[in-house]
């Protein structure tokens, strides 16, 4: 029988500041992108201000994050900066115009 030689290959670990670093790098690349989503809200926001455009309710600053932006055409990647598609709802009334159309589709099909 021949003996068969084999080398070991050892694998050098990263160091922890890069591994740190890669993972810094990834949060913040995370929380660019995120900013980049919710900059339509905050320019809804200032655009319409904040109160709700079904209920007329106002909203202090402190109390925004009970504000949402709806999509008047349901497309939520149509964001035009003019704010023309949005319009700011309190959560009880976004979620009464999202089950309206719910119930409406429900009950044409029973006809």
């Amino acid at each position: 029988m021949k003996k068969r030689g084999y080398t070991l290959i050892k694998k050098t670990k990263p160091k922890m500041k890069e591994a740190e670093k890669s993972v810094d790098d990834f949060v913040r690349e995370l929380k660019e992108a995120n900013t980049a989503k919710n900059d339509y809200r905050e320019q809804s926001l200032r655009i319409h201000g904040l109160i709700c455009a079904k209920c007329a309710r106002e909203f202090d600053y402190k109390d925004r994050h009970l504000l949402t932006v709806h999509h008047k055409d349901g497309n939520h990647k149509n964001n035009p900066q003019d704010g023309s598609n949005w319009e700011n709802l309190c959560v009880y009334c976004h979620d009464d115009e999202h089950s309206r159309g719910l119930l409406g589709d429900y009950l044409s099909k029973e006809k």
